[in-house]
């Protein structure tokens, strides 16, 4: 096999794109009014090739009507030369609706003027539906904090020092350069000492831990609150970032999320598993069944051996805590294990 075999044009790799399914071009010769779409932007819009005339105009109508005012018309690209990039709503003739980008430039004459057009459709709907989900999330989880003075947070935790959580700002007045400067001061003065001490020594041990704190909240109040800190680690081991959970004592409290969870289950070690099937009488055949897992995989996690692969290890929890067996961080950095 030559060079010339592994030759690989960029109409080629455009063609390997749109077949794909998430991309399309168009283009635009303005003096002679000709107009092409390639055929991943036909399947884009939820077309057959060649089921209508490709123009601008056309490409426009697609576009949700609360959207299409963002969009450059035909005589700003024929007369100003103006198109930029828009995410936008697409209907298809179908009904569905999926959202794109449109990323578009003009060719310029020497002159000046405009002499042609061309664009890039990407489909990123679920990029977009993901960032939304994300969205609603969030305002989800503050309205609960709102209601319940209980949160989650993850930061990094360097030097001692953490970086505020949007919540712990709004429940205690202060602004983030005064917290950076003096993460301490939001704790009452007289259990500032224990508290720091208390942290920094687990900290320093690396294993999820829980304390107790005494804040000075923004009403000039004070409130008594548990934290629960968690290391969350990436694949090798190593240590990503602390994440904090947070409630008032003897409160209510929201429900755990990412990355305190995965950083919780992630502390839960093969003693643990061991212990949590002797609660519940189960060999390791039965967690290897209930988790669907592989009974020498099950003996590996238990015996702490050759590392844990975190989809093996996330699904034995799940199997076991499924099965009626709870986990908790109690006195410090133990956990506690218990049947519901």
């Amino acid at each position: 096999m030559n060079a010339a075999d592994l030759s690989f044009t960029s109409s080629d790799f455009l063609r390997l794109l749109e077949g794909l399914g998430l991309t399309g071009s168009w283009g635009w010769t303005l003096a002679t009014g000709d107009q092409v779409w390639s055929p991943g932007l036909f399947r884009l819009l939820g077309l057959e090739v060649g089921e209508v005339t490709p123009s601008y105009e056309r490409l426009i109508q697609f576009v949700h009507p609360e959207d299409q005012d963002r969009l450059e018309r035909a005589d700003d690209v024929r007369r100003d030369g103006l198109l930029g990039t828009h995410t936008v709503r697409v209907l298809r003739p179908d009904g569905g609706l999926r959202i794109l980008n449109l990323q578009g430039t003009v060719y310029h004459t020497p002159e000046g003027r405009p002499r042609a057009a061309a664009g890039i459709v990407l489909d990123v709907t679920d990029r977009e539906q993901m960032a939304a989900a994300l969205r609603m999330e969030r305002r989800r989880q503050w309205a609960l904090f709102e209601v319940l003075q209980s949160w989650s947070n993850a930061a990094l935790y360097v030097g001692g020092q953490r970086t505020a959580s949007p919540e712990i700002l709004s429940l205690t007045g202060v602004s983030a350069e005064m917290f950076r400067a003096d993460c301490d001061r939001i704790v009452a003065p007289d259990d500032r000492a224990r508290m720091r001490a208390h942290i920094q020594a687990m900290i320093a041990e690396g294993k999820s831990f829980e304390v107790s704190k005494r804040l000075l909240l923004a009403d000039g109040d004070q409130g008594a609150f548990r934290f629960l800190y968690t290391p969350v680690r990436d694949a090798a081991g190593r240590t990503e970032t602390w994440a904090t959970y947070a409630s008032r004592l003897g409160g209510p409290k929201a429900p755990v999320v990412d990355p305190v969870r995965r950083g919780l289950v992630q502390s839960i070690d093969g003693s643990h598993l061991r212990a949590a099937r002797a609660l519940l009488g189960w060999s390791m055949q039965d967690l290897a069944q209930a988790g669907g897992l592989s009974f020498a995989t099950v003996r590996r996690l238990e015996e702490n051996a050759g590392g844990r692969r975190a989809h093996s290890h996330e699904r034995a929890v799940a199997a076991l805590q499924k099965g009626g067996i709870g986990f908790q961080i109690v006195e410090g950095n133990r956990i506690a294990l218990f049947r519901r």
